[in-house]
């Protein structure tokens, strides 16, 4: 593998599951510029359908698109806080794979509520009507508002007020809701009042929310997901979601302090998912563990690829299985981003393997993603075996799960290697990555 930006250090600390700081940042900023790109690509898309019978959607999404400009020579950094938000790739992947008509045009019109979720947060005044479907209007990043309205008003003209109500109402009554613009420099915080608001929840500590509310947290469509659906909000979910998600933290610090930070820095959003349906996921766009009845159970996780920084889960027993879960899916969101830099495996193969912690038979790419996100849990109960101070029932269950998922990661390995489908990045990735499976059996204690 070539090392290009990367040093031959930080491509083997990758590797090996290890938090890598250049790593992760040339891997964020990979993530970013492929937002952009499909930005441009949806750009591309419209300025081409403008000439249709119908007008207006293309018309509406120059006004947002010159309002998202306006809102970034404000503040850039409260506008790449909204274009970057996991769900706004979601949204991204389902518009620009929308048929043209209908379809493509209601999907469209979301990118007004992004203008708008930007623009508060940059403190950039407008005047906008917005299409609200079932009277819901879901500010990125911030939080919803249930307006009871298919058609919005929302203006703000600096200060702190936001003024929202049906559009083409008479202006004495045009504005029922208010939202509050905190004062100060951007990126600013938006806070409503009212059984009608909603707000994004900010889990303790880091840069994480608890989302149970934007449309976009899940596929549409449910594409990856087998049928699996997202929960509705729920007010009095989220106190055991803190307390999972802080004592999680907690765990991870006292075990690995790099991987804890690692995992501050790289989840923006936690999606509570429904515990019932089907147990995991199929297509490329998502990961999930395990479904192999016999394996250790852990709740469903998955990450999308589409949405980059989205943790989904079913809710956890105890801290420690959301741990397990937080550090299994940010490995997949860390070698979907590698992959995309320097592909690892060749599309196209038909070839299906039997790996130890799944019922089903994968390709080649499954395998990839399930041997490093195992690799890194191997990993991390290697280290919760062998430590000092820790929760002895954490110690006992880590030194379980090394045991069954060190024999399964090297079984995983010799099937990539193998293999005549994978890239020569890919194949020395593998075997760098199988250097440390190797080191993390033969250790006695300490993991180096």
């Amino acid at each position: 593998m070539t090392s290009g930006p990367l040093s031959d250090t930080a491509l083997t600390r990758l590797a090996h599951t290890r938090p890598e700081p250049a790593g992760t940042q040339l891997l964020g900023a990979a993530v970013r510029a492929r937002r952009r790109l499909l930005l441009k690509a949806l750009r591309l898309r419209v300025d081409r359908g403008r000439d249709g019978p119908r007008s207006a959607p293309y018309t509406r999404f120059d006004a947002s698109w010159a309002l998202l400009e306006r809102a970034e020579r404000h503040h850039a950094g409260a506008v790449r806080a909204v274009v970057d938000y996991p769900a706004t790739g979601t949204w991204l992947a389902a518009v620009l794979a929308a048929p043209e008509g209908p379809a493509f045009e209601t999907l469209l019109a979301h990118w007004d509520t992004l203008a708008v979720a930007a623009s508060l947060r940059a403190r950039c005044p407008f005047d906008r009507e917005l299409v609200t479907p079932g009277g819901v209007l879901a500010l990125t990043g911030v939080g919803r508002l249930l307006t009871g309205a298919e058609r919005t008003r929302v203006r703000f003209v600096g200060g702190r007020s936001v003024r929202i109500g049906p559009a083409g109402a008479p202006l004495p009554r045009a504005f029922p809701y208010a939202l509050l613009v905190a004062s100060g420099p951007p990126p600013t915080r938006v806070r409503g009042t009212g059984p009608q608001w909603s707000p994004l929840r900010a889990l303790p500590g880091g840069y994480a929310v608890l989302d149970d509310l934007d449309p976009y947290r899940v596929p549409p469509d449910g594409a990856g997901l087998s049928g699996r659906r997202a929960v509705g909000h729920a007010a009095d979910a989220y106190p055991l979601w803190a307390a999972h998600w802080q004592g999680a933290r907690t765990l991870l610090a006292r075990t690995d302090p790099d991987r804890a930070r690692e995992i501050t820095r790289a989840v923006r959003a936690l999606v509570p998912m429904d515990p019932a349906g089907p147990t995991g996921p199929t297509g490329p766009t998502a990961h999930a563990g395990p479904m192999d009845p016999t394996a250790p159970a852990r709740p469903f996780g998955a990450t999308l690829a589409a949405a980059p920084g989205a943790v989904l889960t079913t809710p956890p027993a105890n801290p420690r299985e959301l741990a397990e879960t937080l550090v299994h899916e940010v490995h997949h969101g860390k070698l979907a981003a590698l992959h995309a830099l320097a592909p690892l495996y060749r599309p196209g193969g038909q070839a299906l393997h039997r790996v130890g912690w799944r019922a089903d038979e994968r390709p080649v790419s499954g395998v990839y993603q399930g041997a490093y996100a195992h690799l890194a849990l191997t990993d991390l109960w290697r280290r919760a075996a062998d430590g000092d101070g820790l929760p002895a029932a954490w110690r006992t269950l880590a030194g379980e799960r090394f045991e069954r998922y060190h024999d399964e990661v090297g079984d995983a390995l010799s099937i990539l290697l193998q293999s005549d489908q994978l890239t020569d990045s890919g194949r020395e990735f593998a075997e760098r990555m199988q250097r440390h499976h190797v080191s993390l059996g033969s250790t006695a204690r300490g993991v180096p």
